[in-house]
Formats: C-alpha cells, structure tokens, sequence
C-alpha cells in the first residue's frame, strides 16, 4: 500500500471518554448510557440513538454545543489515544507509506487531534471538509487526499457501515479493525467478512502490509484466504 487512511473514533482514539462526558451532562450513571450505546451497536443503529433514548426531544449538535459554552466541551490528550498508535504509525512512515486520518468528528476534534503531533502525513475531520461518512463524497476526498490510486489506498477503521462498505464503494482498499463496540460486534458477520480485504486486531499489525488479495477473498487477520464475499443482507442499518 502507497497509503493508508484511518479513522479515528474507536481507531485511533478511544470513545469512553466521549460517553463519559455525556452521561455526565445528561445527570445518568456512566455505565447506563454505556448499556444503551451497546444495544444501538447490537440493533446496527447509529451510537447516538442512545442519547435519544435517553432524551427523546434532544437535539445533540445544539446539546454538544451548550456543553462546549458551559466549558464542559471536547478534551483529547495522549490517554485518549490507543497504545500501538504512535509505534503503528511511525513505523509506516518509517517505511515510506503516506498516513492520513481522516474521520467523523468536530473541527474542536481535528485541533486537538493535531496538537498531538501524531506521525501522520494529514490529519482532518469530517467537519473540516464539511460532508461526514458514510456519505460517498467523504471518500472522494479521501481519494484526493491520499495521494495514491484507489488501489494502492487502504482505510483502516472499525465500523462497517461508516467505514468499510463505503470505502470498499469508492475502490479503496479496506482493513476492519476488531476495536471497539462496533469493531467487536460486527466482526464475523459475513459482510464484514466478504468486504474486508484485510481484518486486523491491531494497528501495528497494518505494518508490512502488501498487496491484498484479490476483491473476491478475503484475508482472516492471520493471512489465511478464505471464500468470495457473500452478498449483503438489507437488514442491518447501513450494513
């Protein structure tokens, strides 16, 4: 690979911290909002429906933003981040491969994202280019970003829906990462299984990565090939 893309919630930087803060601010044990966070997951919802749940009438871009007005905004630092990403990272660079993150999350989150100094090439969020995934033309700007032909570009994250079926849509190269509620819940489903072209359990396993298998196979994290991908079923949300 020339290139490669990776997301950043629940990739790059853990998500506790995120629903901490908002159970916090909905005046709700940590541990519920975390409960309903994992049925959304479980239900191939989107994460959000959980503070819906928990507030129905609630609109969460005006609620992030009382929450950043009342000082209880955004926070990111070196404890947010997964432990392989710095040595995954700088170990690609090292190697001549371009690295991007490129995911969902707020102009506040690419600031702060950025003053982490990270190995990266580019870093930039959904925000910043205002379209957010799934939507096709985030990977477009991906295509444009990466420097490198669709085929020589792998996007690495951990959500099929946001993540792996879009990016294997716009010619990408896919990696699902087992990270994370979505990472974990969705990993062996077959349409998880058929997209990826590679799944990994970690970032430091992306360095030395070559060229992947033939879009038909599919690469079980231990460099076994397996069957064609099945086709999609349309009862998942997005998946």
């Amino acid at each position: 690979m020339e290139t490669i893309v990776l997301g950043i919630g629940e990739t790059l930087v853990r998500d506790d911290r995120h629903w901490a803060s908002w159970a916090n601010w909905l005046g709700v044990p940590a541990h519920t909002l975390s409960a309903l966070v994992g049925a959304a997951v479980a239900q191939g919802r989107d994460a959000t429906d959980a503070l819906r749940v928990l507030r129905p009438d609630m609109d969460v871009d005006e609620a992030y933003l009382a929450r950043a007005a009342a000082g209880r905004g955004e926070h990111l630092d070196e404890s947010d981040l997964y432990p392989d990403v710095r040595p995954a990272l700088a170990e690609l660079r090292a190697a001549g491969v371009r690295v991007v993150v490129a995911g969902n999350g707020t102009v506040r989150a690419g600031e702060l994202l950025r003053a982490l100094d990270l190995p990266a090439n580019l870093v930039v969020t959904s925000a910043e280019w205002g379209v957010r995934k799934p939507d096709p033309a985030f990977f477009a700007r991906v295509v444009e970003v990466a420097e490198a032909e669709p085929s020589a570009t792998l996007y690495v994250g951990d959500h099929p829906a946001d993540d792996l079926f879009p990016a294997a849509a716009a010619g990408l190269r896919t990696a699902h990462l087992r990270r994370g509620a979505y990472g974990h819940w969705w990993a062996e489903h077959p349409d998880v299984v058929g997209a990826a072209d590679f799944r990994v359990n970690a970032l430091t396993e992306l360095v030395g990565v070559g060229s992947p298998p033939a879009r038909t196979a599919f690469e079980d994290g231990s460099g076994a090939v397996g069957a064609a991908r099945p086709a999609r079923v349309s009862y998942l949300r997005g998946l």
